[in-house]
């Protein structure tokens, strides 16, 4: 009797080592392994028409949907959402209008109204991983973006090549490709100035923020925009799969963190390292050198599952060390925001 159960429950232990095993070595092909970091083909709104914004809750024609080409020549699908007073004020003529995707933007009154208005400020909005410019909780996210000032905050938001309409395959470099001509479409097809320019990513997004925003920073002459905020970012892809667990309870590469030489061989294997803590130094220093005023938030729920809120004070350290005019170790730091900390209680914290 006792051989027949041993027997079982080595089978049942192999089977699940087994398919870790093999999802270990998908994950070094660099096809699986897109598939695993930017999850573009889960696309969220499969029985809705994204060229229908009405069926997301805006009002009709609140939302021009159009499409931006990348630098590569790829169409980059787009969405222009007005704020909802100003829309209000020229409702009657907006309403009028034809409905649907447009090739040429320039010919609509909401293009128009972002471009001539000297008091507009434009917040280009670069999502995370999986779904569209309409999936989940994106459009309340549009909506309390523009909240803060419904007359004049526009928002441009997109999705990168391989998500949603956007075609190709999506990568660090093609990401920031994508993000780099929408920003670039803003200021000169738009008109905004950097300084009415505000880069907001969320999750992955945040990557693609910090990685523009360099970019620019580096520039001659330096361009440096109104601010940018960071919803929920992470260090780096290496530490980030170290705790990542999949709906906060399916470890990824976590159960291997215990093994360092064999985490760090597989480390090898990642193709696009999205390395944030680096980013976020070098855009702290050229924009120090630069001496244009910048703005950086880092914005990150403590209880997050996805990406731990330990990535958002690692890299809140490197920008600290970017701009000191000493070294400083993360415990010194930690001590000294344990100080400064002013507790808000369920509303968070800041550092006063």
């Amino acid at each position: 009797m006792l051989h027949p159960l041993l027997k079982y429950s080595a089978l049942s232990a192999a089977v699940p080592l087994g398919l870790y095993a093999i999802l270990l070595g998908l994950l070094t092909t660099s096809s699986f392994q897109a598939h695993v970091v930017y999850l573009h083909k889960i696309q969220m709104t499969w029985f809705k028409d994204l060229d229908v914004p009405e069926s997301f809750g805006f009002l009709r024609n609140q939302v021009t949907p159009f499409s931006i080409r990348s630098s590569d020549g790829g169409a980059l699908y787009a969405w222009h959402i007005l704020p909802v007073e100003l829309y209000r004020q020229h409702e009657s003529t907006l309403t009028h209008e034809a409905s649907g995707f447009f090739q040429h933007v320039e010919s609509r009154l909401a293009f128009k109204m972002l471009r001539d208005n000297p008091e507009a400020r434009l917040v280009v909005h670069m999502h995370g991983a999986a779904g569209t410019v309409g999936s989940g909780y994106r459009v309340p996210n549009y909506r309390a973006l523009s909240a803060g000032d419904p007359q004049n905050i526009h928002l441009l938001t997109f999705d990168y090549r391989g998500f949603g309409r956007s075609q190709g395959t999506p990568s660090e470099r093609a990401l920031i490709m994508d993000a780099i001509s929408v920003v670039e479409w803003a200021m000169s097809t738009a008109g905004i100035p950097p300084s009415r320019i505000l880069i907001f990513g969320q999750s992955i997004g945040t990557a693609v923020a910090l990685a523009v925003s360099e970019h620019f920073v580096l520039q001659s002459p330096p361009i440096v925009f109104a601010g940018a905020v960071l919803v929920a970012p992470f260090a780096d892809v290496a530490s980030l799969v170290a705790t990542y667990r999949v709906a906060g309870s399916i470890p990824l590469l976590s159960p291997l963190a215990r093994f360092p030489k064999l985490f760090r061989y597989l480390g090898t294997y990642i193709r696009d390292s999205w390395s944030s803590k680096d980013r976020i130094a070098r855009y702290i220093r050229a924009s120090e050198d630069s001496e244009k005023r910048y703005r950086v938030t880092l914005i990150h729920a403590e209880d997050d599952w996805d990406i731990p809120y330990h990535h958002t004070e690692i890299l809140f350290w490197h920008a600290v060390k970017a701009m000191a005019d000493h070294d400083i170790s993360y415990e010194e730091l930690e001590l000294k925001k344990n100080i400064s900390k002013a507790d808000l209680g369920a509303a968070g914290s800041v550092m006063a």
